[in-house]
């Protein structure tokens, strides 16, 4: 399983403004798993602003983000698509599309200002957004007795390991979150706590949201 990362928003409510020469660029970015997703956003935001003269967008896909693709919807060829999916390549982000809307302000920009314009728009949109990493976790149910809950609670809040709600009854079974290179040094640092006295399975590897 392999770490990426990505943004957290989910519909079109964020929202970025930038104007030059009289253009008014808008720049909606959502988090998106597949390309369906991701088409139909860049439609919803044609409908949205269907009196703009462009919508112009990229997309990138995948935990190693190896799908991808941008459209210049009328733009100069390389002037909008592009630099909208070199901003997300240079960010290191996946599974995020990105609509710019450019409302024509009368005065032409050029092929080089209108590639600074619409890779400036996008960086807009990404700084906005909330961004994420979406790293991998060993899920590993360790059961204790109620004599080394307190002792095993403490370890866990000194290592600051992750954990889920715990599971009572004629023991505790405690839901953690271990990186997957930490799994064996923090099974062996259980047993030294607890002078061996305790049970743990290994549930499935998860991807968990970290802040980046």
């Amino acid at each position: 399983m392999q770490a990426y990362r990505t943004i957290q928003e989910t519909d079109d409510s964020l929202v970025t403004n930038y104007e030059i020469q009289k253009s008014k660029f808008i720049t909606h970015l959502r988090h998106v798993e597949t390309e369906e997703e991701a088409r139909e956003f860049v439609q919803a935001m044609k409908k949205k602003y269907f009196d703009a003269r462009h919508n112009c967008s990229a997309w990138v896909l995948g935990p190693r983000g190896d799908k991808q693709k941008s459209n210049d919807d009328g733009e100069p060829g390389g002037t909008a698509g592009n630099p909208i999916l070199e901003a997300i390549k240079k960010n290191e982000l996946t599974d995020v599309v990105i609509v710019v809307t450019r409302y024509f302000g009368g005065i032409k920009l050029g092929a080089g200002g209108l590639i600074r314009a619409y890779g400036h728009a996008a960086v807009l949109g990404i700084e906005a957004a909330t961004r994420i990493a979406m790293t991998p976790f060993q899920e590993i149910a360790v059961t204790v007795g109620y004599d080394l809950l307190a002792t095993v609670e403490h370890w866990l809040r000194q290592q600051e390991i992750r954990h889920g709600e715990s599971d009572y009854g004629e023991a505790v079974t405690l839901h953690l979150l271990v990186p997957p290179e930490d799994v064996e040094a923090r099974l062996t640092e259980l047993t030294d706590l607890t002078s061996a006295n305790f049970q743990a399975e290994k549930g499935a590897l998860s991807l968990v949201p970290l802040p980046c």
